[in-house]
């Protein structure tokens, strides 16, 4: 910010966008997205579980919300220094004005040609170990849901942590390579983060708040909400994936795009369908207007959860052994308390 080709009365011609009224929708979907698209992912529950007690992961949370505030200042700070560089004055090559295919690098332009060599050497350095560190987290927390939520329950109830141990492994080279893929033909690192709390929002935070707060919920409005939200999300189109818009929700212009909150509308019309169609099933199997034998989820009948209590006789067959291990597993663990 002190460089010498760094002069602040450039602002007003430099600083580029603005928000038309017709865009406040978009905005405040964004907004929604990365407030609650953060709530449901599975590194934050990581963190969280690894708190020693529940108290202190609030605390830890709380903490955590105003340091993402505070570490969005020094970014600001270099996007402002940015635009106010005349960047014919720097050691900087490239086009003048940047053009808009370059403005996702403005943060390593701006610290390898506005800060000294050292400054920018450790500066990216952190950026780059910062990345890694989340990247490594995302693919060891893919692999290790593939392996306790979908390999163990679904086809190897009886492995053992031996084998649990090698599906991680071979699952992390799988998303290692996967991720790798996406990343190569990505146009921006931005767009990704967006585009996967995007998913996170619209499909998961719903999913989270009904199970965890409304009692009688259920896997027939949890599929049914899924199928729809993401049916939504898509045909509302995508341009980092290059989907086009097949709905034209209101306030559609072929400049901006979508500028209704589509994504907030996909994410409510998820968690009513979750919660109505629960409702309607455990009313239906109840009063025997659908026979019990046509209970293919096994998630009402003779599994309806009562009071709240989960028991083996309302676990669905298929998570039973694995929930109850997970339970005497924690027993043992020094300072438990059942509750």
């Amino acid at each position: 910010m002190t460089h010498p080709a760094v002069d602040y009365t450039r602002i007003n011609s430099t600083w580029k966008g603005e928000i038309q009224p017709s865009q406040m929708g978009s905005y405040f979907d964004i907004y929604c997205l990365l407030i609650f698209g953060g709530i449901p992912w599975q590194v934050y529950i990581q963190r969280c579980l690894a708190c020693k007690t529940p108290q202190r992961a609030r605390i830890a949370s709380f903490v955590a919300s105003i340091g993402c505030f505070l570490f969005a200042v020094p970014a600001a700070c270099l996007g402002i220094a940015a635009a106010a560089t005349d960047w014919n004055q720097t050691t900087y090559g490239g086009d003048v004005p940047i053009p808009a295919t370059m403005m996702s690098y403005v943060l390593p332009l701006a610290l390898q040609h506005l800060c000294p060599a050292p400054v920018a050497i450790i500066g990216l350095g952190a950026i780059s170990a910062a990345v890694m560190s989340s990247a490594d987290s995302s693919i060891l927390s893919s692999a290790s849901v593939f392996a306790m939520n979908i390999f163990k329950p679904l086809f190897r109830p009886q492995a053992s942590d031996g084998e649990i141990s090698w599906v991680i492994r071979i699952s992390v080279l799988v998303c290692g390579l996967l991720s790798t893929l996406v990343a190569l033909s990505a146009r921006s690192v931005y767009g990704l983060y967006v585009l996967c709390s995007d998913l996170m929002y619209v499909i998961m935070f719903p999913q989270l708040i009904c199970i965890l707060y409304f009692k009688g919920t259920n896997a027939y409005g949890s599929v049914t909400a899924f199928v729809v939200s993401f049916t939504l999300r898509i045909v509302g189109g995508e341009s980092l994936l290059s989907l086009p818009a097949l709905v034209h929700y209101p306030f559609y212009s072929p400049e901006y795009g979508q500028n209704f909150p589509f994504r907030t509308f996909a994410m409510i019309t998820s968690f009513l369908i979750i919660v109505s169609l629960s409702k309607l099933t455990e009313m239906l199997f109840r009063k025997n207007l659908i026979p019990k034998k046509y209970d293919v989820l096994m998630c009402l009948s003779d599994n309806i959860r009562e009071n709240g209590e989960l028991s083996k006789s309302n676990t669905p067959r298929v998570f039973k052994n694995f929930a109850m291990d997970d339970m005497s597993n924690a027993k043992r663990r020094p300072g438990f308390e059942e509750t």
